[in-house]
This record gives structure tokens, C-alpha cells and sequence, in this order.
């Protein structure tokens, strides 16, 4: 078993979160985990990356190679094409369709969206809509992790236990919110063929 997932957004939209719970369902299920330095974070609206390796043998390098990309969990639609030169032949790109414009020439989204459906394999959500509608407007990270959800090698309860321990201190108003996000995003991934 081997998963190679670049996770990118803005700073602000939870990156950390979505690293954060992938690699405690990764521990709970005695994978080998390896992520590099995620950037921009000391900057609200910059942009944030991080490479996660998991396997079930060890990882020597926290950095993914050019083309070796499994999944690229984007909570940013625009900074999800500025790692596409990472994603393999086979992998998937996973993304919210609502942009965070923090440039003055933010390209319009039209032609960021084309970009992205260029992709053999990709999902566009309205992840910040869902979130609502799950009632957590706040969760959009949560929703697009549920969404990837299928593509990352884990049992999805491995999910469920980590975002449990994750929230658990804030309490279980804030823990229910994120689970009924991840199992929104969850939702959007059904029936696509891996």
C-alpha cells in the first residue's frame, strides 16, 4: 500500500486539518507516514502545500516526485492547477469549486474550472455550499477530505476515529459538525469507479 497525496489551499482554509486527520487514521492503522513543511502558513490568504506520504513499509523521502501523485486535495481551485505537474497519469484531483481571491489578477473561474476538468480524473465540489447545507459552514476542508475520501487507502471509519480525536477537546457540537462534513463530502465521491 502506498499513497502519495499533495494537499494545497490558502492560509486560513484548514490544510493543517486535513493533514492532521490523514495522519492519525494513518498512525491508528500502523502506516508509515512521512510530510514535508507546509508553506505560507504564517500568512493568512497564502499559499499553503504539503506533501503526505503513507505506506505500509517505510519512506525515506517527504517530498513526492514529479508525476507520482496519487491525489491532490485541493480546498482552492486555483492553487490546485499549480500542482499538477505532481499528479500521475492515474491520480485524482479533488477540489473546491469556490475560489479564495487574495491577488488583484485572480484569473477568472470559468477558465480556472476548464483548467481543472481537463483532468482525466477530478471531482468539483461546492464545498463551502455543502458545508452549509451539513450545517457547518465552517468545514468546507472537512467536505473535501470526505470527498477524497475514496482515494486515500484507509478504512473511511479510520477517518471518522481521527476527526473524533481531532475536535474531541472542543466538544461534541464541533466534533458532530466536522463527521456530518466528512460524510456530505463522502457523499459527492459515490459511485465513482476507481
Amino acid at each position: 500500500m502506498k499513497n502519495d497525496i499533495i494537499l494545497s489551499g490558502v492560509g486560513g482554509q484548514g490544510i493543517l486539518s486535513i493533514a492532521a486527520t490523514i495522519g492519525l487514521a494513518a498512525v491508528s492503522n500502523d502506516l508509515f507516514i512521512k510530510q514535508s513543511e507546509v508553506h505560507g502558513m504564517s500568512q493568512r490568504g497564502g499559499d499553503v502545500q504539503s506533501h503526505l506520504r503513507l505506506s505500509d513499509k517505510p519512506v525515506s523521502s517527504d517530498l513526492i516526485p514529479f508525476g507520482k501523485a496519487d491525489l491532490i486535495i485541493s480546498v482552492e481551485p486555483m492553487e490546485s492547477l499549480r500542482y499538477l505537474p505532481w499528479l500521475s497519469d492515474n491520480g485524482w484531483l479533488v477540489t473546491n469549486s469556490n475560489p479564495f481571491i487574495n491577488i488583484p489578477d485572480y484569473p477568472p473561474l470559468d477558465e480556472i474550472l476548464e483548467e481543472i476538468k481537463k483532468i482525466r480524473n477530478h471531482i468539483i465540489i461546492d464545498a463551502d455550499g455543502i458545508a452549509k447545507e451539513a450545517g457547518s459552514p465552517r468545514s468546507g476542508n472537512i467536505v473535501i477530505l470526505g470527498a477524497a475520501s475514496p482515494f486515500i487507502e484507509m478504512p473511511f471509519e479510520s477517518l471518522e476515529k481521527a476527526l473524533k480525536k481531532l475536535f474531541g477537546k472542543k466538544g461534541n457540537h464541533v466534533v458532530e459538525d466536522n463527521l456530518n462534513a466528512l460524510h456530505a463530502g463522502r457523499e459527492c465521491s459515490a459511485g465513482i469507479r476507481i
